[in-house]
């Protein structure tokens, strides 16, 4: 069984440019990864799969079950009381495979995100379709939640579409991934690392075969004009015009060259050596190299000259009727600290009391996990605020994200990565000596995701980052905390440091 895309193209009503064009795909059994920069189509190509929208010109066969689960985790499925009321041996191994609690079914809208995204998945694979596709399944999941769903879509055995940026999850499940560049879509072997290593040794060997022909060409064109100089003094010499009246010698060797066709040779050569340099034009022509831009986003910030950039006392923080204990509390102008720990133990209850506790001497840059309306419109806001000089400098690092500058500009239809991107680089130019990231990588493409690492790397000043994401962290973390929920009381939580190994 497979599904088969073939010269799909599709344009949303009153968009200038198509959001997939002319995209021929084929989907066996077993996951494949759709990858590309954020907004370049991946979840239009994953609804036309799923036959949620029907393409403008080309085909989706055959007709197939299929089953959405889109990125969204606070949309009820349409069966969600089906697969609660279904005590039968198949519900009940879907139930498990996610640890899915009974009530969750009854109060979903209180559920968390991570819980919903669960529920979400759970009613996906009830359905038993022939094509399940996932578009960022692991967004709201904590690191035992996406072993949980990893596993649990392990078990699916149909055709399966992966939209996601979490590097661990398509390395692990795909066996093969459509990756898109440019707006142009390659099937490509393997999960991330391998697809993406493909295409960098591809790009290399195209950007060699390019300077090759171009270094061609300059020869050539050196060659053509010393030829065409050539024929053109050999010319001169045979002109009879050139002679003196009286030199009856030179005509008479004029002549015999004329008639032995040897005056001829220097303007043959020159016109062959003109062929051979069109042809090499037209090969250098054909030898394209895709623009890309190589996803780092330079450096920014600086280290403050402060003893500490921010400090809490040793003290139970409370959200409501949960309680967090935290002991006390040092951030040095140096320190890069990556706070992890399960959904609901307090981390952004830690991250709020930090940045509140800042004083005025420190520059600090702070980037919510949020990217509902009003980021959107406040982020849009302090870009039209800024100088025109700020406001390329911003562009700038949009654009080394692979997003369209002039697409932020507009800002009409920016998706949660493209405006994610935006509030990161307005923060970033304003050169902060403390930087607090929380959850930055949620709706963010893989390409990004490892700008902003090797940033962080080698960032200057101090940062406070909270993510999920295993490899982000083991590359970025000096210093490791940890929230944990007290076993006995699940309204009690701890901070614990740990090594950053």
């Amino acid at each position: 069984m497979q599904l088969n895309l073939a010269h799909a193209t599709y344009t949303y009503p009153g968009a200038k440019s198509p959001a997939i064009a002319d995209v021929t795909a084929t989907f066996p059994s077993g996951w494949t990864a759709l990858i590309g920069d954020n907004g370049c189509g991946k979840s239009t190509l994953a609804r036309i799969a799923a036959q949620l929208i029907e393409p403008d010109s080309g085909s989706v066969s055959p007709q197939l079950l299929s089953a959405f689960c889109e990125q969204d985790s606070s949309r009820m499925p349409q069966n969600v009381f089906d697969l609660a009321s279904d005590w039968g041996q198949e519900a009940a191994s879907v139930k498990s495979l996610l640890r899915i609690e009974d009530e969750w079914f009854w109060r979903y809208d209180t559920l968390s995100g991570g819980q919903q995204k669960r529920v979400q998945i759970a009613c996906a694979l009830y359905l038993r379709p022939d094509v399940l596709i996932m578009d960022e399944p692991t967004n709201d999941l904590d690191i035992e939640a996406r072993d949980i769903v990893r596993m649990a879509l392990e078990s699916y055995k149909g055709i399966g579409l992966l939209v996601s940026h979490d590097r661990d999850l398509l390395d692990q499940m795909v066996s093969q991934s459509l990756v898109c560049e440019g707006g142009i879509w390659t099937m490509r072997s393997g999960g991330y690392s391998k697809a993406s290593g493909q295409a960098a040794s591809e790009r290399a060997s195209a950007v060699k075969d390019r300077e090759k022909a171009t270094r061609e060409v300059k020869r050539l064109k050196a060659e053509a004009q010393r030829r065409s100089e050539e024929a053109a003094r050999q010319k001169g010499k045979r002109s009879k015009r050139s002679l003196n009246k009286n030199d009856s010698d030179g005509r008479e060797k004029i002549g015999r060259a004329i008639v032995s066709g040897k005056d001829g040779i220097a303007g043959k050569l020159s016109s062959a050596m003109g062929k051979r340099l069109d042809e090499a034009q037209k090969e250098l022509a054909e030898k394209t190299v895709m623009k890309r831009y190589s996803h780092r986003i330079g450096e920014f910030g600086e280290a403050s000259r402060a003893s500490h950039v921010a400090h809490l006392q040793e003290s139970v923080l409370h959200a409501g009727e949960f309680s967090l204990k935290i002991p006390e509390l040092w951030i040095s102008p140096t320190d890069h600290i990556v706070l992890t720990g399960a959904n609901g133990t307090g981390k952004s209850l830690v991250v709020r009391n930090i940045v509140d506790s800042i004083r005025d001497n420190i520059k600090i840059a702070y980037v919510s996990q949020d990217v509902e309306s009003s980021k959107r419109e406040h982020a849009l806001f302090v870009l039209r605020t800024l100088t025109q000089e700020q406001k390329g400098r911003v562009l700038s690092v949009v654009a080394q994200l692979n997003s369209n500058p002039e697409g932020i500009l507009d800002g009409s239809d920016l998706s949660p990565g493209e405006l994610r991107k935006l509030m990161l680089a307005e923060q970033l130019v304003q050169n902060p000596s403390f930087l607090v990231l929380d959850e930055p990588t949620n709706h963010l493409d893989v390409g990004s995701i490892e700008a902003l690492q090797r940033m962080l790397v080698g960032f200057p000043g101090a940062f406070l980052l909270v993510t999920h994401d295993r490899q982000l962290a083991d590359a970025v973390a000096q210093t490791r905390w940890e929230t944990r929920l007290n076993e006995e009381n699940p309204v009690q939580a701890t901070l614990a440091f740990q090594s950053a190994g």
